[in-house]
């Protein structure tokens, strides 16, 4: 079979995988439904005292709300996806096997971390954004191009978070369980995303580093992308942001892979 077609099979594989968790996959939902009105109402207060915090209304500070509940299991801000996996087979000997397939390690995962995605996007995402612009007012676009625009935006954060995840995985073959790394992970995820309080409004040298940090194109870069904050020349920018830390990650997961991979070798695998 074709590598092109082998990944997508992959890819294809991981979304029916996560579709066969359809309980899961409703209670996620009704989580993320319910954490979203906690924050919506929390959120109100806070800009009622605050109009214009972070440089958003309220109607902008309420759709990122949901956005964040639309995206929290896309991008996995806080873990959870494939590394656990990843670790558990570098922890018990399996890695030598899949080393020595023959397709790569880095993209055979990411094939099927897409199509994680591309499940919990239709599936976890959809719905929480339908309830919120049903239940509050939303700053939802009318643009089709500003749609693609932020869906483009979404694809490359999944990159990001996926590479990210990925050197978390990494990290096993010297730690031999990553798991102290990935709550790490989680949490800076969780945090430097702008999942808990946008990134606009950290005060001084925290938000300007919050905002150049890899996790902030997790949420915070495709929701100013959705809002029509970054339109033109800031919207260029934007991608080259988000797609440099895609090449940087991805090539720093590529060289942690390689050295690994010498490693079992020479232990004997």
């Amino acid at each position: 079979m074709h590598r092109g077609r082998l990944y997508a099979a992959v890819a294809v594989n991981g979304f029916r995988r996560y579709a066969t968790y359809r309980v899961a996959t409703a209670a996620g939902v009704f989580t993320n439904s319910v954490f979203g009105l906690i924050l919506a109402y929390t959120y109100t207060a806070l800009w009622h005292e605050r109009p214009h915090l972070g440089g958003y209304d309220l109607t902008q500070a309420l759709t990122y709300v949901w956005l964040g509940q639309a995206m929290l299991s896309v991008m996995a801000a806080m873990g959870g996806g494939f590394e656990n996996e990843l670790i558990a087979r570098i922890r018990n000997g399996d890695i030598a096997i899949d080393l020595y397939r023959p397709v790569d390690l880095q993209t055979w995962w990411l094939a099927s971390d897409a199509g994680r995605a591309v499940f919990q996007l239709l599936g976890r995402g959809v719905v929480p954004m339908a309830f919120g612009a049903l239940v509050f007012h939303l700053s939802l676009p009318t643009d089709p191009m500003r749609w693609l625009a932020f869906l483009l935006a979404v694809g490359l954060g999944v990159l990001v978070s996926f590479a990210v995840r990925y050197l978390v995985a990494m990290s096993a073959f010297w730690l031999m369980d990553g798991a102290g790394v990935a709550q790490i992970a989680g949490l800076a995820g969780l945090f430097f995303s702008g999942m808990v309080l946008p990134l606009n409004v950290f005060p001084g040298a925290l938000g300007e580093l919050a905002r150049v940090l890899p996790w902030s194109a997790l949420l915070q870069t495709p929701a100013d992308v959705f809002l029509g904050e970054r339109t033109g020349t800031a919207l260029l920018r934007t991608y080259l942001f988000e797609g440099a830390w895609v090449v940087a990650l991805l090539a720093l997961g590529r060289l942690l892979q390689s050295t690994a991979t010498r490693r079992v070798v020479v232990q004997g695998g």
